[in-house]
């Protein structure tokens, strides 16, 4: 489904991100791996220790001038990207009035500025060959206010949701695909204290008519499809991945 595909995930060291790389190199793709977290090094080695392929290179979201870097640096080693996932993102979870302007900048930077800059960057590479499928990671945030305090975090999923369906708009005639996935809670470090805590553990599972958190492959097997050819027909839509949470 993905064999021979060069594919870059962003916030690909732990969480989300690994999942999908690691899902990514299993289907056959050479993934590029990116983070600030230099964990990202083992998760490319351990990889590549099982035969897969997969390389890391550090990647600050909000600089423009490293994302020129990294798309230049693919560009002359594998000659192509073929997919991005734009995964990278941040929580905030604060009432309005607690919200100061230093969590509101990092909430946008890393998540909307972060995914901006990587369809920025990584468009014209794929228009010069003809094509490719971008994904960005939204959440069910980006549909709903799921719990109290997500104020911010809802804003800046949101925007990443009409962004998608934006630039789907404007690349749908140079082959390129572009569409969001909106996971609901999902099981990764950043919710294990809460998994840990009976009462906070139901509070996270909430109206999920599934009745559970959801594993980080499941998205990553979603994200799979929307890069993959089988969804040749799919453009500036949304997936969600969130167990029946919205379906309430």
């Amino acid at each position: 489904m993905l064999k021979d595909k060069v594919i870059l995930v962003t916030g690909g060291a732990k969480g989300m991100g690994e999942a999908h790389s690691r899902l990514f190199a299993e289907r056959g793709a050479t993934v590029l791996i990116t983070d600030m977290d230099r964990g990202g090094e083992e998760v490319a080695q351990d990889i590549a220790a099982a035969g897969g392929k997969a390389h890391f290179r550090a990647l600050d979201v909000t600089d423009e001038a490293a994302w020129k870097a990294c798309i230049a640096w693919a560009m002359e080693n594998f000659g192509r990207i073929d997919g991005l996932v734009n995964n990278a993102g941040i929580l905030i979870r604060k009432p309005v009035p607690e919200i100061d302007m230093a969590d509101w900048n990092a909430l946008f930077d890393i998540n909307v500025k972060g995914t901006f800059l990587g369809c920025k960057h990584v468009l014209p590479a794929m228009q010069a060959a003809g094509g490719g499928a971008i994904v960005n990671v939204s959440s069910i945030s980006g549909h709903v206010a799921n719990m109290e305090g997500m104020s911010a975090y809802c804003a800046t999923k949101g925007a990443i949701r009409l962004l998608t369906k934006g630039v789907a708009v404007d690349y749908a005639k140079f082959g390129i695909r572009v569409n969001s996935v909106h996971p609901g809670t999902i099981s990764t470090p950043m919710t294990a204290e809460f998994e840990a805590d009976p009462s906070k553990h139901a509070m996270l599972v909430g109206v999920t008519v599934m009745g559970r958190i959801g594993q980080a492959r499941e998205v990553s097997e979603a994200i799979a499809f929307l890069l993959s050819d089988g969804a040749s027909y799919m453009t500036g839509s949304e997936m969600t991945v969130d167990g029946g949470f919205t379906a309430v």
